[in-house]
């Protein structure tokens, strides 16, 4: 759904916007192949493979996040007027949101959190979760944002 909100105002004719269009379709097409061996591990798989699986899809998926970061910081910056200047703030906390969950798919690649365990089960994935509890709070923070601006219009 964001991908949808942002490219109905994001102008497509640039360079940029058409290139990171094209690289994010791949990475949207092996995600779920990738998501798939990873989840070997449940099933005894060989672990070299679901190690490099799970390298490859942090990556993909911090490749996915940096996409979106870019392109909420495209409608962010204000002198472009892509969007009005009240939705701004939620643009720039999209942006930020998505920068963080790029870093940390990114830095959850490195073979230290595979390495470590809790319970056996590798770090890298507990990580994984982190970029999915920040875009509740977000989410909840917009919600939240909006219903209080539409009540004190109310009144």
């Amino acid at each position: 759904m964001s991908y949808t909100r942002i490219m109905s105002v994001l102008p497509l004719e640039t360079r940029a916007t058409l290139l990171l269009n094209v690289i994010m379709l791949f990475f949207v097409a092996i995600e779920p192949y990738l998501f798939y061996l990873v989840t070997l591990h449940a099933h005894e798989a060989d672990y070299g493979l679901v190690d490099y699986a799970s390298v490859i899809y942090a990556l993909d998926m911090g490749g996915l996040m940096a996409i979106l970061a870019f392109f909420n910081h495209e409608l962010a910056v204000e002198e472009k007027q892509l969007v009005p200047k009240e939705m701004l703030p939620g643009q720039r906390r999209a942006r930020n949101v998505y920068f963080i969950s790029a870093a940390l798919f990114l830095a959850s690649a490195l073979p230290l959190f595979w390495s470590l365990q809790i319970d056996g089960v590798s770090v890298r994935f507990y990580v994984w979760f982190t970029p999915l509890v920040l875009s509740w709070i977000s989410r909840s923070m917009r919600i939240n944002h909006g219903a209080s601006s539409m009540s004190s219009g109310n009144g």
